[in-house]
């Protein structure tokens, strides 16, 4: 493995993301975002759209994780759905690239096999990770040769509601990294150091925290709610 990738192992990744409708939106803030990720200790960011993360590029020096959301009519899946995000990505380069890998159907009925094979034919040396919600998926995403294994949309998906990817002593992670070959990713709902450091003692490459960092208004939410129990 590259030595910038092998920097990541054991250490923290910073989702610095913020869609249309929230406070943040802006490049220029997410640029600064990464830099405070950085100083804070952060080994690499997690950011969605070529305008971020050719402005992340321009603030900081860390490896990457790009990706594009966006909604397509035919399908659920809206992380990097197609080559279009992909061609998009590739123009700022970031180091690994990721993408949903569940079961869902993606846009134009293209399996996921399919995509994976397009994405290295044209980018061969690009790194790429693959967000995955149960374990099977994250099986299948090891199978077909993905550099790294997300656990990112545990929860998030109709196969996966209700599971936690903290139950159970994070159940989910440790069958995972029983069963691939790849590293593996934490992410998803790990809100608190004590978690991030749990995940990487049971074997995960590395663990990327986002909302609890870099999403104040949902930060702020969580001091007014529990406040707010006083006037019950």
């Amino acid at each position: 493995m590259e030595p910038y990738l092998q920097a990541l192992k054991g250490h923290l990744i910073v989702s610095c993301q913020a869609l249309p409708h929230e406070p943040l939106h802006s490049s220029f803030i997410m640029g600064r975002m990464a830099r405070a990720a950085k100083e804070g200790g952060a080994y690499g960011i997690r950011a969605n759209t070529r305008e971020d993360i050719e402005e992340i590029k321009k603030n900081v020096d860390l490896p990457v994780i790009g990706i594009v959301k966006r909604d397509y009519p035919d399908s659920k899946i809206y992380i990097t759905p197609t080559m279009k995000e992909v061609e998009e990505l590739m123009e700022v380069k970031p180091e690994i690239i990721a993408l949903d890998a569940t079961r869902e159907v993606r846009p134009g009925n293209l399996s996921l096999e399919d995509f994976v094979k397009e994405i290295r034919a044209k980018y061969p040396g690009q790194k790429l990770m693959a967000d995955c919600s149960t374990v099977e998926e994250a099986l299948y995403a090891d199978k077909l040769g993905f550099d790294f294994i997300g656990t990112t949309l545990v929860g998030y998906t109709d196969q996966s509601r209700g599971d936690k990817i903290e139950a159970d002593d994070f159940k989910i992670i440790r069958t995972i990294l029983e069963k691939v070959s790849h590293p593996v990713i934490a992410e998803g709902n790990i809100n608190t150091p004590e978690k991030a450091k749990r995940v990487i003692e049971l074997g995960c490459f590395s663990v990327v925290v986002g909302s609890i960092i870099t999403r104040p208004q949902l930060i702020t939410k969580a001091f007014t709610d529990c406040l707010s129990e006083l006037d019950k």
